[in-house]
């Protein structure tokens, strides 16, 4: 039987310090964190998704993960529903770099302005706003 995916529901992003990442993105991004599994892993909860977070040296027969597992080689978009020049202001305000941006790009639903910034572990950010919706 054929099939179709529907949405993304989660991603694993490893980690070299759970507790960095997660202020990060609480501080940057307004995720909400939550733990679960007994509280034996944290994930970052936004729009109707989540990241979980996984320390990078985790055993991988009781956390299974990508080939490569450093922290670091993650590409991200985010779509935010403010403007391009509201998150460059809110990144200065946070004491955040931008890489570059803002700039328009191809995203899944059209043109889109993104600014980019890294995460803690040097994962490539982009906060994208779709100007035409």
């Amino acid at each position: 039987m054929r099939f179709t995916v529907d949405r993304l529901d989660h991603l694993v992003l490893n980690c070299a310090d759970i507790e960095l990442t997660a202020s990060w993105y609480q501080r940057v991004l307004g995720m909400e964190r939550e733990e679960f599994a007994e509280g034996r892993r944290t994930a970052l909860k936004f729009g109707g998704q989540k990241i979980n977070l996984r320390p990078h040296d985790s055993d991988t027969r009781t956390w299974m993960t990508g080939v490569n597992s450093k922290p670091g080689g993650a590409d991200l978009c985010f779509v935010t529903a403010v403007g391009p020049e509201d998150v460059v202001e809110h990144l200065h305000s946070c004491g955040i770099a931008i890489v570059a941006g803002p700039v328009a790009k191809e995203g899944a639903l059209g043109t889109i302005q993104s600014v980019y910034c890294r995460d803690p572990d040097g994962n490539l950010i982009e906060l994208s706003s779709y100007m035409d919706r």
